[in-house]
């Protein structure tokens, strides 16, 4: 039968460790643990449609937390699995999000050259369409000046109203005279 109780040093060193660090806890792997938590939100972020840009600053957050706790454990002869996970795992999140800066690049420069003739299009209809409403439309002016009052009433049928308007500018006399009296 083996005796246990004797103490042949080799954990102990493992269970010391650097001071400043809590017992029991091999060196790196807290670190190991914050790293793999930020990587997978990372990964998260990278995958969703516009937002993945933001994920750069995160995964660079993983990837150095990964490799401070890396080359601590290395010190300590402390397991490396999660520190390796995290460190994968914020890498490919880091190239993921990257790649999305050529994607939405990508996207402008097609939207660039299309985007301008479809808003002259849309632009010149409304222009048309507006011109068009107007043209059809009846429109009523009214001026009244030292106790003179004048209407103006146009319609789709405007080539008369022109002429009566043209009239008024020249101050003819005959054309007053009549619109007062539709007063």
């Amino acid at each position: 039968m083996e005796d246990f109780t004797t103490n042949t040093g080799q954990g102990s060193q493992q269970m010391q460790g650097q001071p400043g660090q809590v017992q029991g806890q091999p060196g790196g792997q807290n670190l190991g643990i914050a790293a793999l938590i930020t990587a997978i939100i990372t990964f998260v972020l990278s995958v969703i449609p516009c937002v993945g840009l933001i994920a750069i600053i995160p995964g660079i957050i993983a990837i150095v937390l990964a490799a401070v706790g890396l080359s601590q454990a290395a010190r300590n002869n402390s397991p490396r699995g999660v520190l390796l996970a995290a460190l994968i795992i914020a890498v490919v999140a880091s190239f993921i999000s990257f790649s999305q800066v050529f994607v939405a690049e990508r996207i402008a420069r097609k939207a660039h050259h299309k985007l301008p003739s479809n808003i002259e299009n849309v632009i010149n209809d409304v222009q048309e369409n507006v011109i068009k409403n107007l043209q059809d439309e009846t429109v009523n002016i009214k001026v009244e000046s030292n106790g003179n009052k004048v209407e103006i009433t146009t319609s789709p049928a405007k080539a008369d109203k022109e002429q009566e308007l043209e009239q008024l500018e020249k101050g003819n006399s005959k054309t007053n005279d009549t619109l007062q009296k539709k007063k």
